[in-house]
């Protein structure tokens, strides 16, 4: 249970960072706001599919977690690219 729960605060904290960079790409508009704008709802019904999806056979909510914490992490590393 207290992995859960630093798991949950350390995703809570890591996708601060994704909620800026993806602020900043969608205030700059344009092509690339965009398509930031449509990623970003593409990619959180595909992330919550998923997280039904294991949790329906039998997958541990952390390895929801885990999933989405990779799927933050790569996220930064998209967005903070020059």
């Amino acid at each position: 249970m207290i992995n859960l729960l630093l798991s949950s605060m350390m995703l809570t904290i890591e996708a601060q960072k994704v909620v800026e960079l993806r602020m900043v790409r969608l205030a700059w508009g344009g092509r690339e706001g965009w398509a930031e704008a449509q990623s970003m709802v593409t990619e959180k019904v595909s992330a919550a599919g998923e997280a039904m999806v294991t949790l329906s056979f039998g997958g541990s909510p952390e390895a929801v977690i885990a999933r989405y914490r990779e799927r933050v992490a790569a996220n930064t590393k998209r967005l903070a690219a020059p």
